[in-house]
C-alpha cells in the first residue's frame, strides 16, 4: 500500500485504508475486529501518518506493510524520500508498537504489557535486522548503506523510573522512540527525509538480489564450515552447475538451464549444496540457498553463523519466499531437499496474471535453478518434488535440463547395501526383503542393524551405544500417537508423555515456538544433545543425521501375511489424515525410509505391532 502520508491518512479517515491493507496481506476484513493486525492498523497507522503531516512531511511517500525481499516478513511502514543535505535517496523503516511497558528478559529479548510465555525480539533489534536484510537484497542500497535508517516507535509508552529498553546496541538502523519523545522523533525524521515524488517507485522497481557485501560475508562463513571433499558424481554435479552459470552469463538471454541432482539419503546432496553456495558467493554470483524444511533451515543458520544466526536469514531461505520474485533476479538458486516442494505456493502470485506452483516460481526466479532431491523422501500429500515433477514443469517452460545422478553412500556408515536393504524391506523396489546378515555376507560392511523385542530395550541399546562410542543417538517414530501441548507441573512447563507402548512412555519433541526448560526447540531436536530425551518424527528427522538411530514403527504400516498393509486409521499425522489408498501407502513407506536412514553408524528398529516386529526381527538377524 503506497501513497503520500496525507492521502493515506484521508483513506484511513474515510474507512478505506484498513480494508485495503487486509486485502493486500491476504486476511479477512471484519469491520468490528479490534485484535490482531486489523486492530493494530487502526490504532497505530493513523498515529504515524498524523505525525508526518504535523511535522511538514504530509507529502512524503509511505509504503505500508512493505514485504522484505525473499522473506515473509513485512515492515509496518517504509518512509521514502531524499536526504535534505545530499539529495540522495533516503529510506526509514518504522516498526510501530502499541506497548505501554516492557521488561528485558535477557539481552535482545523482551516481554511487553505484562505478558507471559515466549519473549520477543527487542523492537530496536527487530528493525535493525529488517534494515540489514533490505540492504542485503537491494544492491543499489547496499552501495550506500547510510541511505537506510530504522526506528521503532512505541507510541503508547512513556519513559519512567521502570523503563528498561534503553540498553541495546545503538546505530542508525535501531532508533527507539516513545510517546514522550515526539519532538525528537519529528526532528530526526525531518533531518533524514525530504519529499521526492519518485522515491517509493524507485525502491519498488529496484533490482533485488543478494548484495555483494552479503555474498562475501556469507561465502566466508559457509566455506569455513564446509570441509566435505566432493567426490566423483558429487563433483560432476558441482561442475554441471558451474558450467550452467558460465553459459547463462554469456548466452545473452538464451534458454534457461535447470540442473536436477538426484540421490538417495547420504549421497552428499546437502554437502554439494553448501559447497556450491560457498563457491558461487565467493565469485560474487547472485546466489541463495533454499529448503522447505524449517528444522534444516534454522539449523543451517545456527551452525554457519553461530550466535549471529539471524544473519543466516539472508542466506538460507524457504521455498515459499519466492512467490513474488521477478524473473531471473538471481543467478543461481540452490533448492536443497527439493522433494519438500509444494504443489501450490503458500502465497498466491497474482501479479503476473496467473497462479503458479513452487516449482514454477523457483525456476522463474533464477537463471540457473538447481534442484537436489530424493524421490523416496516425499512424505506429505502436498509435496510434489519428484524428479518427474521438476522435469515436466521445466520442459513445459522450455528450459534446457542437466541431470546428474549421485552414487555412493556417505551416511549409514558409507554402506550402499543398507539403503538397498531398507528399500527391499519396505517394498520400495521389486526385490523381496532379505535379512541383513545374508545381504552383507562375505562383505566388509560394518554398518550395525539390530532389532529388539520392546521399546525399553531399544532405548537401552541406544544408551549403551552412546556410552561405548561416545556418540549421539536419537529415537524417532511413526506419527501414530497424538502430539499434545506441554503441561505445567510444579509451576513449570514440561512435555507430555504422548508416545505410550505398554508401560513405556516418552514425549514427542517440543512444540514449535514453545520454550520448555532443558528441551531443545523443535528445529534443533536432531542437532542438540538434549534431543535424546524426546521422540522425533519424520518432520524433525528429515535432512539430518546422527550416529545411532532408533526407529519405532507405529501401526500405520504393518505386516499381514507377509505383506505390508498401510492402516490409514492409525495415523495421527494431520497431513496424512486427508490421504488414503495408494498415495497414503507410498507416503508412509517413504516416511519410514527417512527414519531408517538417519544413522551414521547403525540403526535399531522396533514395531509396536507384534506381527510386524517379528518380521523386523527376522530381517535384521
Amino acid at each position: 500500500m503506497q501513497g503520500s502520508a496525507r492521502n493515506l491518512l484521508r483513506e484511513f479517515e474515510e474507512g478505506r485504508l484498513v480494508p485495503a491493507l487486509a486485502a493486500h496481506v491476504g486476511i479477512r476484513y471484519r469491520p468490528d475486529e479490534e485484535h490482531g493486525e486489523i486492530g493494530s492498523w487502526r490504532r497505530s497507522v493513523p498515529v504515524l501518518l498524523g505525525l508526518l503531516c504535523d511535522c511538514g512531511l504530509g507529502d512524503l511517500q509511505v509504503i505500508l506493510e512493505y514485504q522484505l525481499p525473499y522473506s515473509p516478513k513485512r515492515v509496518d511502514a517504509l518512509l521514502c524520500g531524499v536526504h535534505p543535505e545530499t539529495g540522495l535517496p533516503s529510506y526509514v523503516l518504522v516498526e510501530l508498537k502499541q506497548w505501554s511497558n516492557a521488561e528485558v528478559v535477557r539481552h535482545g529479548l523482551v516481554r511487553y504489557n505484562g505478558r507471559k510465555g515466549q519473549p520477543v525480539l527487542h523492537p530496536a533489534e527487530q528493525v535493525r535486522r529488517y534494515c540489514m536484510h533490505l540492504l542485503g537484497f537491494v544492491p543499489s542500497l547496499a552501495r550506500t548503506p547510510s541511505c537506510v535508517k530504522g526506528l521503532a516507535y512505541l507510541h503508547n509508552a512513556h519513559r519512567g523510573d521502570d523503563w528498561q529498553l534503553d540498553d541495546f546496541d545503538r546505530d542508525d538502523y535501531s532508533g527507539l522512540y516513545t510517546a514522550d519523545q515526539l519532538g525528537d522523533l519529528a526532528t530526526d525524521l525531518a533531518a533524514s527525509l525530504q519529499v521526492a515524488d519518485d522515491a517509493a517507485d524507485r525502491l519498488v522497481r529496484a533490482r533485488r538480489a543478494p548484495a555483494r557485501s552479503l555474498l562475501i560475508t556469507a561465502a566466508g562463513s559457509v566455506a569455513a564450515r564446509t570441509d566435505f571433499v566432493l567426490l566423483d558424481e558429487q563433483q560432476v554435479a558441482f561442475e554441471a552447475v558451474r558450467g550452467a552459470v558460465a553459459d547463462a552469463s554469456g548466452n545473452g538471454g538464451g534458454r534457461k538451464k535447470v540442473v536436477l541432482v538426484r540421490g538417495g539419503p547420504g549421497t552428499g546432496k546437502s554437502a554439494i549444496a553448501l559447497n556450491l553456495y560457498a563457491a558461487m558467493a565467493r565469485s560474487r554470483v547472485k546466489v541463495v540457498h533454499a529448503t522447505g524444511s524449517k528444522a534444516m533451515t534454522e539449523t543451517l543458520r545456527l551452525s554457519v553463523f553461530g550466535e549471529n544466526h539471524w544473519q543466516g536469514e539472508d542466506v538460507f531461505k524457504y521455498f515459499n519466499n519466492f512467490a513474488r520474485a521477478r524473473q531471473n533476479e538471481l543467478d543461481v538458486l540452490i533448492c536443497d531437499e527439493a522433494h519438500r516442494l509444494r504443489g501450490q505456493a503458500n502465497v498466491p502470485d497474482y501479479w503476473r496474471g496467473r497462479l503458479r506452483g513452487q516449482i514454477h516460481q523457483l525456476i522463474d526466479a533464477a537463471k540457473v535453478p538447481v534442484f537436489l532431491l530424493d524421490d523416496h523422501q516425499v512424505v506429505r500429500p502436498s509435496e510434489i518434488g519428484s524428479p518427474n515433477d521438476v522435469l515436466e514443469i521445466a520442459r513445459a517452460m522450455d528450459c534446457q535440463i542437466v541431470e546428474v545422478d549421485l552414487d555412493g553412500q556417505f551416511r549409514c556408515g558409507g554402506s550402499p547395501l543398507f539403503d538397498l536393504w531398507v528399500q527391499r524391506l519396505l517394498g520400495l523396489v521389486e526385490e523381496a526383503p532379505v535379512s541383513w546378515s545374508d545381504l552383507v555376507a562375505d562383505t566388509d560392511d560394518e554398518y550395525v542393524v539390530e532389532s529388539v523385542e520392546a521399546p525399553h530395550a531399544l532405548e537401552s541399546w541406544l544408551r549403551a551405544r552412546i556410552r561405548d562410542t561416545d556418540a549421539g543417538a536419537r529415537i524417532a517414530a511413526g506419527f501414530c500417537w497424538e502430539w499434545t501441548p506441554p503441561v505445567r507441573k510444579d509451576g513449570k512447563l514440561s512435555l507430555a508423555d504422548d508416545v505410550r507402548i505398554g508401560g513405556w512412555h516418552r514425549p514427542w519433541n517440543a512444540w514449535p515456538d514453545v520454550e520448555v526448560p532443558d528441551v531443545p526447540a523443535t528445529s534443533f531436536w536432531a542437532s542438540d544433545p538434549r534431543g535424546f530425551g524426546q521422540i522425533g518424527c519424520v518432520y524433525t528427522a528429515q535432512g539430518f543425521e546422527y550416529d545411532w538411530a532408533g526407529v519405532i514403527m507405529g501401526e500405520d504400516l504393518v505386516i499381514r501375511d507377509g505383506r505390508w498393509v498401510a492402516q490409514h486409521d492409525r495415523t495421527e499425522d494431520p497431513a496424512l489424515k486427508r490421504t488414503t489408498g495408494e498415495r497414503f501407502d507410498r507416503l508412509v513407506r517413504n516416511a519410514y525410509k527417512v527414519l531408517f536412514t538417519r544413522g551414521m553408524q547403525g540403526v535399531c528398529v522396533y514395531s509396536a505391532d507384534p506381527e510386524t516386529n517379528d518380521f523386523l526381527r527376522k530381517h535384521t538377524a
